[in-house]
């Protein structure tokens, strides 16, 4: 193709300044783009390939379009855009109405930064959600890997991010789940039972927030924290590891530059951990099922206990069929046999998450065999975790890539975590993806008795929409709209 056709090519992306740029002119615009883009881009994932991506999709389109996310936080970025197009849009503005109505985000990153910009758009309070579609910039990258972006870092030369925004434009819409998470325990006489990060970021949304005094789920005398996500939650021997690699990487960044080393480096780490071989030298290392009590709901039902065998050191509510590089944890069940008859496979837009525990790292390896799977323990619309006073001062957890050390009292059992719906948000797949629908007509049917999609409690429904990554963004009223 010559710089015409690429030129005409890329104007299907292109959004003009005054759309963009507040107080910018209005234009005259003929041409309304197939498929309008923002991009975010993580500028400082993938070692220097996010800094080269943002310099190429700038050349590329309207340099207004492309964000990078140290500078501009994306909830600011969202939140002018939103009140810029329907202000013009009220005021008669056939393109931005059009462009509202086909906007597609692309954000450039890794597992943490995608699901950064997932709670942002969740936060969004509009009649329809742009949907997202990933660059794949992290170690990982699962939840890029899920819905056929790939899980290696990219070229970044200017035919081939041309390429990506083609597939950008090709790829279709694909509703996924999300999960509200909730922490509450009782305030500590003495010391500190925050959440402990170990990025000093300024989105990590996915530690858990504490909930401000007027929010409905706050309790006096303890200490409440709410986060969401779309990937994973999980606790124990794995989220320890990537703690510890994070930890790492924080305080030698110039090593970290590499996929290859990066992923080497994390292997190292769960030997010296113990993940292949449990350590009395690490209380983490002792079994979940010595932690905590766990109960959960399937469908519209009662709690109920859940069996956890004594030997399971890792536990994962998987909403994704993609995890630790792309692995899947849950396999395709055989419902032919009794112990798996109630199971399906792991839709990702049924109300229900996959509970999978794992006992060590061999176990894991399991999982590049054929038919490799983890211990299935059950699917739920809810989960609680009951934490035992005394079994230990700290367990690790991990929510979509990001870890943290999670102190634990000593002194009573109050400290619970609960896992439910939350809705769903919009995703952009290609041919490639791996995620299952229950709408898709290719994907095995499953058993519907109830729409299980649409669980969610009226309490606390509004303070439950917003995951914690950005002041809810109010969708502007017409009445709110000053038009000039």
């Amino acid at each position: 193709m010559g710089d015409d056709g690429n030129a005409k090519s890329l104007k299907e992306f292109w959004i003009p300044d005054y759309i963009l740029v507040p107080g910018a002119e209005v234009e005259i615009v003929s041409h309304i783009p197939a498929c309008p883009v923002i991009v975010f881009v993580n500028a400082k994932s993938g070692g220097q390939l996010g800094g080269e991506l943002l310099v190429t999709f700038s050349s590329l389109l309207n340099k207004n379009q492309v964000f990078d996310l140290g500078v501009k936080a994306p909830d600011k970025v969202l939140h002018q855009l939103y009140a810029t197009l329907e202000k013009l849009k009220y005021g008669g503005d056939h393109v931005a109405a059009e462009i509202q109505k086909r906007l597609r985000i692309i954000v450039a990153g890794g597992d943490g930064t995608a699901s950064w910009l997932l709670g942002v758009v969740s936060d969004l309070k509009l009649p329809r959600l742009p949907p997202i579609a990933t660059v794949p910039l992290g170690t990982g990258n699962n939840l890029h890997f899920a819905f056929g972006w790939g899980k290696k870092n990219p070229a970044t030369d200017r035919r081939s991010v041309t390429s990506f925004l083609n597939q950008v434009k090709d790829a279709k819409e694909m509703k996924i789940d999300s999960w509200h998470i909730t922490m509450r325990m009782r305030a500590p006489k003495e010391g500190s039972c925050d959440p402990i990060a170990p990025l000093e970021l300024p989105h990590a949304m996915h530690a858990f927030q504490r909930v401000s005094s007027t929010d409905k789920l706050n309790l006096e005398g303890y200490h409440t924290y709410r986060g969401g996500f779309w990937n994973y939650f999980s606790m124990g021997m794995d989220a320890q590891i990537s703690y510890a690699f994070h930890s790492e990487r924080k305080l030698h960044p110039e090593k970290f530059k590499n996929q290859l080393y990066n992923q080497s480096a994390y292997l190292k780490l769960g030997c010296k951990q113990g993940w292949f071989c449990a350590s009395l030298f690490h209380p983490s290392s002792r079994n979940i099922a010595q932690l905590t009590k766990v109960k959960i709901m399937k469908k519209q039902g009662q709690w109920e206990d859940l069996h956890i065998p004594r030997s399971i050191r890792s536990i994962i509510c998987l909403n994704l069929p993609s995890f630790s590089g792309g692995l899947n944890p849950w396999g395709k069940p055989d419902r032919k046999k009794s112990i798996y008859r109630d199971l399906t496979l792991p839709f990702v837009d049924d109300g229900l998450f996959e509970v999978v525990g794992f006992r060590d790292a061999w176990h894991g390896l399991a999982l590049i065999t054929p038919n490799g799977h983890g211990t299935r323990l059950a699917q739920a619309c809810k989960i609680r975790f009951e934490f035992r006073k005394g079994a230990a001062d700290c367990t690790f957890m991990r929510i979509d890539g990001e870890p943290w050390k999670q102190p634990l009292p000593q002194d009573d059992d109050t400290v619970v975590i609960e896992i439910s719906h939350h809705g769903q948000v919009s995703m952009l797949a290609t041919p490639l993806c791996r995620s299952k629908s229950t709408h898709d007509p290719s994907s095995p049917t499953v058993d519907k008795e109830e729409d299980s999609s649409d669980i969610e409690s009226s309490e606390n429904s509004e303070e439950r929409r917003k995951f914690g990554a950005a002041d809810t963004f109010r969708y502007p009223d017409s009445d709110d709209i000053q038009l000039s």
